[in-house]
């Protein structure tokens, strides 16, 4: 017979929260998201295991609330769109060489083929990335321009992953960005990629 959940008061309850978030960011980026259980998780935390799906629905769910708590590139939206492209190409560029810096988003690389850590990573790669990006964009077709801007991204960070990582050359940013500039740009047409040459 398992014990009874009691409802605690919200400090309490926040505080609980936290430190089952706290654990999970700590098991997650140490053992990555196959090995870890939510009873390992609710160990660590000292919790009940209930309070895990009280809170945060499933282990999934939990991993989404720490992927909300980890840097994204939204600080490179910020500023004019006229530096954007030079700003994407030269994060791009630093990813060709290395993994972000976080272990929970080196452990959502790692287990990027599993299903319920694909859904939690589409719906934050929707909110953090695409969307912010979109919304910085003006003129017509923002929502496609965008995806190709963020389909550049994975493809350097699914490059580095099987081919392993190289350091960039001050080319590579130059050409990094005449990519992110076509596709960004408003209109196109294909002698906007001749600096490529």
């Amino acid at each position: 017979m398992s014990p009874q959940v009691t409802e605690a008061r919200p400090r309490d309850r926040e505080a609980t929260r936290e430190r089952i978030l706290r654990a999970a960011r700590t098991l997650f980026g140490e053992q990555g998201y196959e090995r870890v259980t939510v009873r390992m998780i609710a160990a660590a935390a000292e919790a009940n295991i209930a309070l895990v799906g009280r809170y945060f629905g499933s282990k999934a769910g939990l991993f989404g609330a720490v992927l909300q708590g980890e840097p994204t590139i939204s600080a490179l939206f910020e500023g004019g769109t006229e530096g954007l492209p030079r700003r994407l190409a030269e994060y791009a560029a630093e990813r060709m060489q290395h993994p972000p810096d976080s272990p929970i988003l080196r452990t959502l690389e790692r287990s990027a083929g599993h299903p319920e850590v694909q859904a939690v990573a589409r719906e934050r790669l929707i909110a953090a990335v695409l969307n912010p990006l979109e919304a910085r964009l003006a003129g017509p077709d923002a929502h496609a321009r965008a995806r190709m801007a963020v389909a550049v991204f994975l493809g350097i960070g699914a490059m580095r992953r099987r081919v392993g990582p190289e350091a960039p050359t001050a080319a590579d940013v130059d050409r990094l960005t005449v990519v992110f500039e076509a596709c960004l740009a408003e209109s196109f047409t294909p002698a906007s990629l001749s600096d490529l040459r």
